[in-house]
């Protein structure tokens, strides 16, 4: 597994919680670079680092900080960070915009979009903000009791979902009438 490890990274749901109050910020990002590519020279760490760090919109100068003299979406773009600096094709996004105010997610989905373009990046994306999900994915997967009950290309689902659960979930999350599908209109 370890030789595909560095071609999958994930981006965990709490900002504050997901990075280490004892590590600087260049140490949390280059962290995954010792262990997946040791054979770069620290200079060469170093540069991936600070590239990392501009592709998320953070100054590469604040790699000598700490998490803690950063605001949650900061936190949020040094996760993000460290794991675009091992270049992966595929990043797991476990709900990283659900601790995030409202201004603060829609600069997330911009920067993982522009992300996604500029290094060609599949994401799985895990949420249940589902106008976050609307804004990102090209398929989705609706999931209850860790089954899934309906998938499809996401325009579609959106538009037409065929599964009683997935309306109502999109009712609900759309604050609509969900009378229809058995759930307690709002």
């Amino acid at each position: 597994m370890r030789p595909l490890r560095r071609d999958m990274q994930i981006v965990f749901q709490d900002p504050y919680g997901a990075l280490s109050p004892r590590m600087s910020v260049a140490d949390i990002v280059g962290e995954g670079l010792g262990i997946h590519q040791p054979h770069l020279s620290e200079d060469e760490r170093e540069a991936r680092v600070v590239a990392a760090l501009v592709d998320v919109g953070l100054d590469p100068e604040s790699r000598f900080r700490y998490p803690h003299e950063f605001s949650g979406g900061q936190r949020q773009r040094i996760s993000i960070a460290r794991a675009m600096a091992l270049e992966p094709s595929f990043v797991v996004l476990d709900e990283p915009t659900s601790a995030l105010d409202m201004l603060v997610q829609a600069q997330i989905v911009d920067l993982l979009r522009a992300l996604q373009k500029k290094r060609n990046l599949t994401y799985m994306f895990i949420s249940h903000d589902l106008r976050v999900v609307s804004a990102l994915a090209s398929r989705i997967l609706v999931m209850r009791h860790g089954k899934v009950v309906e998938e499809g290309p996401a325009r579609e689902v959106f538009e037409q979902p065929r599964e009683a659960y997935t309306k109502a979930l999109f009712a609900a999350a759309f604050n609509l009438d969900t009378t229809h599908a058995g759930v307690v209109a709002q």
